[in-house]
């Protein structure tokens, strides 16, 4: 302020001058100003200076928030197409678009996905196979830190190879989470990912499975109905099979409903004609039968396509008809009752539960495993080896229990006539007409399902395509430990009024939606559902077990549409435990809660059918116990 000061001072005219009929303060002050914007050295180079790092600090910025946090990589032809984030987009359908990334040659091709809990599944390209007996493996992030590879099991229908690997807490705090690169634990010179590499995929933004029916394709996409009961219309979304625009054919999606979406089947020789890039690729893919191309959705307003897992397959010829078949008829399924569930470390349990259900008439087991650690491969096999029918999927999604469900109802059309949607802590019982039988019989569980069930013969039109079976809660009953001699014999004590049911399903009247509510499915049209009176039929549901047991159920609830435990929501909700807050804390009292009514009614029928008398206070060893 004294420079301009003294400026003024030297710069303004005398007093009296008559050079300008302007005030004197007025001259001086324009003149001050002028001479204080007269451009300089210093000033140049500064304002030169600033408009690089502008420059630089602005295009940095726009080159990062034009990548996706979720990803679509492509291994092909050593060329990675990532699906890039447009931010101009609501959060829950953000904008994509192909460009291209020059992968690592060195290193394995892999698709990352970020699941809860900060781990991570690794899903290998179909190109580069790997196996657990070639190396040991580690997961090398963007800051050079490492994590040990667990190889997990395979995916049931594309055959992929996948791994797992924890996120090390130091890269918790970066931004952004790029996908980490699958390096041998011996390899020096693997180089991390950085600034271009793809960003890992989130788990709830992702197509992440899909089957082929002789009539469509059904997807399974998470991220884009989010409210149970608000779907969004067919006409916003489309299958995409193939790479991206430029090498894909696209079919109308014809069902949208939670995460299941039915598209039409493209056209084969088009999807050959746009996916290889010449005629030599053509004939060496056909030479060796390859049948599977990338299948994701487009959300049609703004071009997104979801990032992808899953891989289309032609569908199964159609079945030749025998001689006693017309055209309106197809094969009746293998069995007329199965069991499916979903599961996640029940090898404990599994013995008894299939056993009771195998000897009262359930003819095979479907079980969808969502990455059990335990010992459950191995129970299966013995159950196997002892004769018992038994598939696993591996179904690794986190909170997909309906759309597992829903995928089961097409999976398992051609092997089974009716379902039963049970968990493996649940008996189905008939206290009136079992009690007093002597041995367990094939026939007692169809006696639940309805007898001439058959369209014409009933009133209205309408068959029973569901039969509702009311569930008793029983509570922990006085234990502190898994009790060795099963469930059913451990617990008998349980809360006085039902909470739930559960459902035999006659897949044939499952909804084209193929909607369903974890245990009842919605029904089509000449279809309805019948409800069993609690003496007809029951569901023993051994939900409140010994504390150790009961909360490894804070792992994760796999409902879709339910909280998880340790979320602060619906405090008052049905599907939260009375007397239990957010943490795996036993409650005071625990092992006596929920017990209201005494109830040995299927303890007392389980030792007569499979127990055997010990010479131990009265006891039995029970048929399943090792």
């Amino acid at each position: 302020m004294s420079l301009h000061i003294k400026e003024l001072q030297v710069l303004s005219p005398p007093p009296h001058s008559s050079s300008s009929s302007r005030p004197p303060s007025f001259l001086s002050l324009s003149l001050c100003l002028q001479e204080a914007m007269r451009p300089t050295l210093p000033a140049l180079l500064f304002f030169a200076f600033a408009s690089l790092f502008l420059f630089a600090f602005f295009s940095l910025h726009l080159s990062r928030t034009t990548q996706l946090i979720q990803h679509f990589p492509i291994a092909i032809d050593n060329i990675n197409y990532a699906i890039f984030h447009d931010p101009q987009l609501p959060a829950t359908h953000r904008a994509l678009h192909v460009s291209s990334i020059i992968i690592n040659h060195s290193a394995i091709s892999t698709v990352s996905i970020l699941f809860p809990a900060w781990e991570l599944l690794l899903v290998v390209s179909p190109h580069t196979p790997i196996s657990a007996a070639d190396d040991t493996y580690v997961c090398l992030f963007q800051n050079n830190d490492t994590s040990p590879v667990r190889f997990s099991k395979p995916l049931p229908f594309s055959n992929l190879t996948t791994l797992t690997c924890p996120m090390p807490k130091r890269v918790k705090h970066l931004r952004p989470f790029y996908q980490p690169v699958l390096a041998r634990s011996e390899e020096k010179d693997a180089r991390a990912p950085g600034l271009g590499s793809p960003e890992l995929i989130r788990w709830n933004f992702l197509v992440y499975e899909s089957f082929s029916t002789e009539n469509d394709v059904v997807v399974f996409v998470k991220g884009l109905n989010h409210r149970q009961g608000v779907n969004r219309p067919p006409s916003e979304f489309r299958c995409v099979f193939g790479d991206g625009d430029k090498n894909s054919v696209k079919t109308a999606v014809t069902s949208s409903t939670q995460e299941v979406f039915r598209c039409q089947h493209p056209n084969l020789t088009e999807l050959e004609d746009t996916f290889y890039y010449n005629e030599q690729q053509q004939q060496e893919r056909r030479r060796q039968d390859v049948t599977k191309f990338k299948i994701s959705l487009e959300i049609v307003d703004g071009l997104v396509v979801v990032p992808s897992v899953a891989y289309y397959t032609r569908p199964r010829p159609k079945t030749r008809l025998t001689t006693t078949q017309t055209t309106s008829s197809k094969p009746d399924p293998d069995h007329d009752v199965c069991v499916c569930t979903m599961v996640y470390n029940v090898a404990k349990f599994l013995r008894e539960w299939v056993i009771y259900h195998s000897k009262i008439g359930v003819d095979h087991f479907i079980l969808y495993d969502n990455d059990s650690d335990d010992n459950l491969e191995s129970v299966v096999l013995g159950l196997q080896q002892e004769g018992y029918n038994i598939t696993t999927l591996f179904w690794v999604w986190p909170k997909t229990q309906e759309a597992g469900f829903s995928h089961s109802a097409i999976y398992a059309k051609h092997l089974c006539k009716w379902v039963l949607y049970i968990d493996v802590d649940e008996f189905v019982f008939a206290p009136y007409s079992w009690a007093h039988s002597p041995q367990p019989s094939k026939h007692m569980i169809k006696s639940l399902l309805p007898k001439h069930n058959n369209r014409k013969n009933n009133n209205n039109n309408v068959a029973v395509g569901q039969v509702s079976i009311k569930c008793n809660d029983f509570g922990p009953s006085n234990r502190t430990t898994h009790p060795a001699e099963g469930v059913t014999q451990g617990y008998t004590c349980r809360r006085r009024f039902e909470q739930r049911h559960k459902s035999m399903v006659l897949l044939d009247a499952v909804d084209y939606s193929l909607l369903n509510m974890i245990h009842h499915f919605e029904m089509k049209k000449g279809y309805r559902s019948r409800k069993l009176s609690m003496e007809e039929g029951v569901v023993n549901h051994y939900k409140y077990q010994a504390w150790p047991e009961f909360r490894t159920k804070f792992r994760r609830r796999v409902s879709a549409y339910v909280v998880d435990w340790t979320q602060e929501l619906n405090p008052k909700s049905k599907d939260r435990t009375p007397g239990l807050g957010f943490e795996p804390v036993e409650p005071k009292g625990w092992a006596d809660m929920f017990c209201e009514v005494r109830d040995e009614r299927l303890k007392m029928l389980t030792q007569r059918w499979f127990g055997s008398p010990t010479s131990n206070n009265g006891g039995y060893r029970m048929l399943w116990q090792t």
